[in-house]
């Protein structure tokens, strides 16, 4: 009071704009002296962001033992109450990181962050825990929500940048599985996961279009044939896939000749592993169309020397294309050729 009186005693001395900021000084001094509690407090902690809790209501979900503690997230989980549990489980993991409870917190942090949406989060949650618990008794169980997670990705679910959908990812996603793979080489879902690696590297996308990448996609099938050789299923379908990629990857463009003979080789393989195989009719369609290529392709560059009256290397060629399908018409058209070489041959070493 004495401070105001001694204000007041100045004021008079004071311009106008000076008495005014003064008293708003005096004001804020006075405000700020009287004790009171937010209508709806936010609360920010370390490690576990803002959270809204009601009036009355704060630090009381705070246990002072890990196992207290872990009981509020279960039973807040239990309720669908994803906010209170996420928290508790956190602080558990964060304060007690090596007692007995973490690791089951741990799981509810993953859970509760799948719950709501939070897909990947989720799926890296899971991961930390199965890194740091590899002997958890519910092993298998996190693997499988990993991998239904990650076949989220593969069907096009965009990954997030905070809480804003971008885009989806196949390079991502291959990751997923990846990690599923590392985690537990021999666990249920680890072989359709590596096969799916594949599939994801053959989706893969550059900026809107298809890029495929072939060649990690045949390298993830292959592992999955050597690994899991044991699992006829899995295997069989691996060798086929790899064939599959091998012949899309000979349709590209550049019309590698030597592709289409790994394609040729892999279906081949294929067929003779498991003759059985329902698949096998199209495996071998999928053989006569790329001799057929193989054929045509030798037949052309057979042509382009003969157009050049390099003669031996069109004879070598036109032999070439009768050991690639002698039942094609390229074959036939190719003795031909041969037949009217044959004068042009004799005596000259072109």
């Amino acid at each position: 009071m004495s401070a105001i009186l001694t204000c007041r005693g100045l004021l008079p001395t004071l311009p106008a704009m000076s008495l005014r900021l003064l008293r708003v000084l005096l004001i804020a001094v006075c405000v700020l002296a009287l004790p009171f509690r937010a209508p709806a407090p936010l609360i920010y902690r370390p490690g576990e962001g803002w959270t809204y809790e009601p009036v009355g209501g704060e630090g009381r979900w705070q246990q002072a033992r890990a196992k207290d503690q872990l009981e509020v997230a279960q039973v807040a989980f239990d309720k669908q109450a994803y906010s209170l549990a996420l928290k508790s489980a956190r602080r558990v993991v964060r304060v007690w990181p090596l007692s007995d409870y973490a690791p089951r917190a741990q799981y509810l942090v993953a859970r509760c962050y799948e719950a709501t949406g939070r897909e990947e989060k989720a799926f890296k949650a899971y991961q930390a825990l199965l890194e740091k618990q590899p002997k958890i008794a519910n092993f298998e169980e996190i693997l499988q929500r990993q991998y239904e997670i990650a076949n989220q990705y593969l069907g096009g679910k965009w990954f997030k940048w905070g809480v804003v959908p971008i885009f989806p990812s196949m390079e991502r996603t291959a990751k997923m599985y990846a990690d599923i793979v590392k985690t537990g080489p021999y666990s249920a879902v680890a072989p359709q996961a590596q096969l799916r690696i594949g599939t994801a590297e053959e989706r893969r996308k550059m900026l809107g279009f298809r890029s495929p990448d072939y060649p990690a996609a045949i390298a993830a099938y292959d592992k999955a044939a050597d690994r899991y050789h044991d699992q006829p299923q899995v295997a069989a379908e691996a060798m086929f896939r790899a064939g599959l990629a091998w012949e899309r990857q000979a349709e590209t463009p550049d019309r590698d000749p030597s592709i289409a003979k790994q394609a040729i080789t892999r279906l081949t393989d294929f067929i003779t592993l498991y003759p059985n195989d329902p698949r096998v009719p199209e495996a071998q369609k999928l053989i006569a169309s790329l001799k057929s290529e193989q054929a045509r392709g030798t037949f052309d560059i057979a042509r382009y020397y003969e157009k050049r009256h390099k003669w031996n290397g069109a004879r070598i060629y036109y032999n070439e294309v009768q050991s690639v399908d002698p039942s094609s018409s390229y074959a036939t058209e190719a003795l031909r050729h041969l037949d009217q070489l044959r004068p042009r041959l004799q005596g000259t070493n072109n």
